[in-house]
């Protein structure tokens, strides 16, 4: 009996994975087939949004470039402005002396031909007052030094001398006037200054 000695092996149902296993082809295909498609959805996005960087690049690249033309422009005029500027900013200064300088060449015609030099030194006085008011108009001012303490950021001292007619240290003369331009040290004045006199000048006398 050995057919009944021999184990009997049954077949069972198939498990759930090897059903899994052995899909339908159709159903297969048709999922590759979406996948394919989510690819390709996901490459024309990814080649929309590079286009519109590329967009944004070049409109950022050619905004730049207008930006830095406007710039060179812009320095160029300003070069230009400038340059003329230094060129003619004494333009309306030099305008108002012109005439001081046609009195003073008519004062010394004028000199030439009279005795009297009383008038051309009125004439001249007169011109300098004048010149002075248009100066002043241009914020130029002249200081008075004579009788002041002497200041050495208004004062250049040239002399000193000993006095006792004035208290030391005081502007005794001025030699050139000193002048401000809009409340600024344009010139300093150069003068004497006093001194006290010396216990040996003191025993001379």
């Amino acid at each position: 009996m050995e057919e009944s000695g021999k184990k009997e092996f049954s077949m069972g149902p198939e498990t759930e994975g090897d059903q899994l296993s052995k899909e339908h082809p159709e159903t297969k295909s048709h999922k590759n087939k979406k996948k394919k498609d989510e690819r390709e959805q996901e490459i024309e996005e990814l080649k929309k949004r590079l286009e519109e960087k590329e967009k944004e690049a070049r409109e950022h690249y050619e905004r730049l470039l207008r930006t830095a033309a406007d710039l060179d422009n812009l320095k160029k005029r300003a070069a230009k402005e400038k340059e003329d500027w230094i060129k003619y900013a004494n333009e309306d200064l030099l305008k108002a002396i012109l005439p001081f300088i046609d009195n003073l060449e008519r004062a010394v015609n004028h000199a030439e031909k009279v005795v009297d030099t009383g008038v051309l030194i009125e004439g001249i006085k007169l011109t300098l007052r004048q010149i002075h008011q248009t100066l002043n108009r241009f914020g130029l001012v002249a200081f008075e030094s004579v009788g002041q303490p002497f200041d050495p950021e208004r004062h250049e001292a040239m002399l000193v001398v000993e006095t006792d007619q004035h208290e030391p240290n005081q502007v005794v003369e001025e030699f050139q006037r000193g002048y401000l331009l809009n409340e600024r040290l344009l010139r300093p004045a150069t003068v004497s200054v006093s001194k006290a006199p010396s216990k040996e000048t003191q025993v001379a006398e």
